[in-house]
């Protein structure tokens, strides 16, 4: 079992000391009878009940309050930049609707309480059992703490903070409201180390700033990785020096017929920034050696035959491929990877791997053991979809499972046993493209509808039979443009169910309850409706 599964991973059994004031959906404790469950959990929503994705442990202080004021400060742990640029997001947060200054400035013992800490502490008893992105969060009559070991540690406890506070603190324009929160305590760390969501840029075009948009989305939830799928047969999105028409072609329609788009270097280095000051990792996907129609039309000599490629707006698959036999391929590769990899400091590169139909076994076994020498040369950890798995898999891959039921579920856990870690987006919970109903207009069913429920009641550990459970690395919720014409789109396919991986992802399992969760995303609609978040009323 996983070290933050269970409850008593951080602070050993719970007591119920006041819950039902402070309000948790979270269990609390570590027993593991399921009597014992029951008792533990609380039915109201309010307060720390409303919060997602539900909290590891949770203590309440019943009749403390504390109220954020206009003479309010945010301190910060001295020394550190990353603790200082979080102070600075939390007060870029929550100055539009209060109108209060929120000065953010080094911690100081010596001062009068700021009202708002962020601060470090790495050698400190929970250090060792909070990791790299837990938190305990303290509420007093005197102000909010937030303390990590990490600096991502805050990050995530600031989301939690926020969500505390009364929904209109989500509104652009100052409110007139008592910015109370209630009192107690969260110690709190995710379940998995990868909790993903993928933006397909190539079917519909994403600007750099919708891009954003999503990464706030992510921060809000306690994600730390944006996947980009920057390339397909409809649209190459992003610039190549050296190779100026993968832009000037490929990047000039999309599904539909749209006009396409694509993102300069600086583009992706500006939205890897931003994302990582929100401690989250951008992954780039550049798909081959299949999805490469965009890439083939403006370079023909990466394909095999001597046919004219045309650009391609439908949404059909696995009919194109890069020239698994021509080094000039190898050379596109190397130029390609070695640039996406200095634009992006996380550790993976995506190279794809899918529906690469129109190639036997031996060819794509030949296409994948170069490409995965390419992206290790240039510094990076392979990943790829879990079809890398029937070919031959380097020593540290990561495979990204998509299909639904459980398709190809042998060969991914043989690969797993042989030591590749594995990232789950089972389509037919995760794939957020999915309609939520027959009949909708958004949406697609190849993996049948997914609605709420669906996306929400399955568990990671036990979904692949033969699957190590210390081999999943994580999950992934994805989001492909075959059906997008908008970000109001995008949004409304979105939300609520980003929530629903989010809370897989994060949260203990003994956490996970449908009851419970469908109560507390209906919490969220008030802030989504200040925030101007387009969603799915279900």
């Amino acid at each position: 079992m996983r070290a933050a599964v269970r409850v008593s991973a951080i602070a050993g059994a719970a007591v119920l000391c006041g819950l039902a004031a402070f309000g948790t959906a979270a269990w609390l404790s570590g027993s593991d009878k399921p009597e014992h469950k029951e008792q533990s959990r609380v039915s109201a929503t309010t307060g720390f009940a409303g919060l997602v994705p539900a909290p590891v442990r949770a203590q309440a202080a019943p009749g403390v309050t504390w109220t954020l004021t206009p003479d309010a400060r945010i301190a910060t742990a001295p020394g550190s930049a990353a603790a200082a640029r979080t102070g600075e997001i939390l007060a870029a947060l929550l100055r539009p609707a209060t109108g209060y200054p929120l000065p953010v400035a080094p911690y100081d013992p010596a001062a009068a309480p700021a009202g708002i800490a962020l601060l470090l502490d790495a050698a400190g008893a929970e250090a060792g059992e909070l990791g790299a992105e837990g938190y305990r969060l303290d509420v007093t009559a005197a102000g909010v703490t937030v303390r990590a070991a990490q600096p991502a540690g805050l990050s995530r406890g600031i989301q939690t903070l926020r969500q505390l506070l009364p929904a209109e603190i989500e509104s652009a324009q100052r409110v007139d409201a008592a910015w109370t929160v209630p009192g107690g305590s969260v110690t709190d760390r995710p379940r998995y180390e990868y909790r993903g969501m993928s933006l397909d840029l190539a079917r519909h075009y994403f600007t750099p700033a919708e891009a954003r948009r999503f990464v706030d989305h992510l921060a809000r939830y306690k994600y730390n990785v944006l996947h980009l799928h920057l390339t397909d047969d409809q649209g190459w999105r992003i610039e190549i020096d050296g190779r100026p028409e993968l832009t000037a072609i490929g990047a000039s329609t999309q599904v539909g017929g749209g006009p396409g788009g694509f993102w300069t270097q600086d583009d992706l280095r500006a939205v890897t920034a931003y994302a990582a000051e929100r401690h989250i990792t951008v992954v780039p996907e550049i798909d081959m050696p299949g999805h490469t129609n965009a890439a083939i039309v403006a370079y023909p000599e990466l394909g095999c035959d001597d046919r004219k490629y045309e650009p391609y707006t439908g949404i059909e698959v696995g009919f194109s491929s890069l020239c698994v036999e021509s080094e000039a391929t190898y050379a596109f590769l190397d130029e390609v990877i070695g640039q996406i990899a200095a634009l992006t400091p996380g550790p993976y590169l995506h190279i794809g791997g899918d529906e690469a139909l129109t190639l036997s076994a031996e060819r794509y076994k030949v296409f994948m053991d170069r490409a995965q020498t390419i992206v290790e040369k240039h510094g990076k950890r392979v990943m790829a979809w879990h079809q890398l798995a029937g070919a031959a898999p380097v020593p540290g891959a990561v495979l990204e499972y998509w299909n639904q039921g459980k398709e190809d579920a042998d060969i991914v856990a043989a690969a797993a046993r042989a030591g590749a870690k594995v990232v789950l987006a089972p389509a037919d919970h995760t794939y957020l493209d999915m309609a939520y109903a027959a009949g909708e207009r958004l949406g697609l069913k190849w993996a049948g509808t997914v609605d709420v429920k669906q996306s929400y009641t399955w568990e990671p550990a036990t979904h692949l039979p033969g699957l190590p459970e210390e081999s999943v690395l994580g999950v992934e919720a994805a989001l492909w443009g075959e059906t997008l014409t908008s970000v109001a789109d995008a949004e409304y396919l979105v939300f609520p169910r980003l929530l629903s991986v989010a809370e897989t992802a994060w949260s203990p399992r003994e956490a996970k309850d449908w009851p419970s969760f469908e109560a507390r995303i209906t919490e969220q609609h008030p802030r989504w409706d200040r925030a101007g978040i387009g969603y799915a009323k279900r």
